[in-house]
């Protein structure tokens, strides 16, 4: 008789060092005794089934078997989705890529208008102010009369447009439309990477509905009634975002390490806010007080000067003086709005607004992060550091160098942060 003796193996990738493991495995024997086979002759053996008490022990220990030899680790269960946020999120995207084709088409239109009104108001204040040369040069009667009426018309015309134009700022407004289609082309990337690579929730859609509204605020697109105020009395940094929230770092590893942050970064980034708020916001703040005040003087210039012209064109033929005002009023009148409308005064202020609200709010990103006691509530510490280097334009150790050169000098620093504007 011969005897056969089969007995399971633990397989070499369990982990040796559980003695657990190897007390809970149960051992297999069968002994199957048989009459000697002649040669030529076949056996099928029942095939032992011990899947049950493995199974038992790999799930008790968190494994599952992938392969007849291998078991690996069981994933934790990812993060519950919700439907009806990702739902939101999605009618959230459509409707800030139909704003992006909105504010696209209105600035593009709006530019339209600056060229063809400047356009056409200097054709036609040129044209009077030759028709009252014209007219001084008649010798009087009908002729005299028509031409003189003509180009006090057309004055006064180009006046009224001016007023209008003047009012408006066609080419601030294009500005305008052209940073809102900017910012709302952003917030869809930066939409679609939330959906990507993370799981909103109720949270997150309000948050992102937050930043819609923020933006439709700062940019508005009918003119009556919510346009923008070309003439503030004072210069703000254009402000375009919805209140900032720290969101809580994910952990990863079960280990935070200070989630990036330590001593060091914390004393560079405050720096970095000081440099900020001394040097590029207040320098565009400045800039975006000169550009106002030019503004305001050349559009106060423009209709004064056309509405002499037509003041000297009605009294062409009664003395030289008339005939001066009207052609020479109605030429300065050209030049100036060649100056504010050509030279988009209003578009040069928009963006000095504009670029001193990016700076404002870096700083308030900068201070939310710091002011933060727990820091497993910022933002990650190296990836939040990275992000302002390259907002401002620079490298890493750029960065490090502009606040070690700030700590250093103080007052004294004349480096800006930025390199890009």
């Amino acid at each position: 008789m011969a005897s056969i003796r089969a007995s399971n193996v633990v397989p070499s990738s369990f982990p040796s060092s559980s003695s657990r493991c190897r007390r809970e495995i149960m051992t297999v024997r069968a002994t199957i005794n048989m009459p000697k086979l002649r040669n030529g002759s076949s056996l099928s053996l029942p095939k032992l089934t011990t899947i049950g008490s493995v199974e038992e022990l790999q799930l008790r220990n968190g494994y599952k078997n992938t392969t007849t030899t291998q078991f690996e680790k069981l994933s934790p269960s990812p993060k519950a989705s919700d439907p009806m946020a990702i739902e939101k999120f999605y009618a959230i995207m459509e409707a800030v890529a139909d704003r992006v084709e909105m504010h696209k088409n209105i600035g593009e239109q709006r530019n339209n208008w600056n060229n063809l009104l400047l356009t056409s108001i200097n054709s036609i204040t040129l044209t009077a102010s030759l028709m009252t040369g014209v007219a001084a040069m008649g010798a009087g009667g009908a002729p005299l009369v028509a031409l003189k009426l003509s180009s006090t018309l057309l004055y006064l015309a180009a006046t009224g447009m001016l007023l209008v134009m003047n009012k408006i700022q066609p080419s601030q407004l294009a500005e305008e439309q052209r940073n809102a289609a900017r910012l709302f082309k952003q917030l869809y990337e930066e939409i679609r990477t939330t959906v990507s690579i993370d799981t909103p929730n109720s949270n997150d859609v309000k948050e992102t509905t937050a930043k819609v509204l923020a933006l439709d605020r700062a940019y508005p697109l009918p003119l009556l009634g919510v346009m923008l105020k070309k003439f503030p009395k004072t210069v703000e940094p254009a402000v375009w975002w919805a209140p900032l929230r720290n969101r809580k770092a994910e952990v990863l590893g079960g280990r935070n390490n200070g989630n990036g942050w330590n001593g060091e970064l914390e004393g560079e980034m405050r720096e970095i806010v000081t440099v900020l708020n001394r040097k590029d916001k207040e320098d565009y703040l400045r800039l975006g007080k000169k550009a106002l005040k030019l503004n305001k003087a050349l559009a106060i210039s423009g209709p004064l000067l056309t509405a002499l012209a037509a003041f000297g064109s009605a009294f062409a033929g009664h003395g030289p003086w008339a005939v001066v005002l009207g052609v020479v009023a109605g030429t300065l009148s050209t030049v100036v709005n060649a100056v504010e409308h050509g030279g988009q005064v209003g578009m040069v202020f928009e963006m000095y607004r504009s670029n001193a609200g990016f700076f404002e709010l870096m700083q308030e990103s900068i201070e939310s992060n710091l002011k933060e006691r727990e820091v497993e509530r910022r933002e990650n510490g190296e990836l939040f550091e990275m992000k302002v280097a390259l907002e401002l334009g620079r490298s890493l150790s750029e960065l490090r160098d502009l606040a070690i050169s700030s700590a250093m000098k103080g007052e004294a620093n004349h480096e800006f942060a930025s390199k890009l504007f």
